[in-house]
């Protein structure tokens, strides 16, 4: 039976982790047992705040809404109400971004909400 040798896998796989932990601290960039613990707590870090950033944003939305309605002397929560019995369906993203750089056009929108 022939010896099977795998130390060019072996390496290669190593290789690759420790590409990727370039840049972290001490020898969690370049012992590969250390590395690769830190390497999957980043990981897994990194999967959460993909889910937080989604929440984040939307409360940057609602405030920022919230904060254009007010001017307009409405509340945030008429204002989406009466938004959702006229049938416009604009999401937050855009009404924050209408709130911001057209103003005016907001203000329209808040004006039919009002009288809803």
């Amino acid at each position: 039976m022939s010896r099977i040798k795998r130390g060019v896998i072996s390496k290669q796989r190593h290789k690759r982790l420790l590409k990727q932990t370039k840049g972290f601290w001490g020898q969690r960039s370049n012992i590969f047992k250390r590395a690769k613990e830190t390497l999957m707590r980043a990981m897994r870090f990194a999967y959460i705040g993909r889910r937080l950033k989604k929440r984040d944003f939307r409360a940057l939305f609602i405030t920022r809404i919230n904060a254009a309605c007010r001017l307009n002397s409405l509340s945030y929560s008429a204002f989406m109400h009466s938004l959702k019995t006229m049938n416009v369906s604009i999401n937050r993203k855009m009404l924050s971004q209408l709130a911001i750089f057209e103003p005016e056009a907001f203000a329209q929108l808040a004006k039919m909400a009002s009288k809803k």
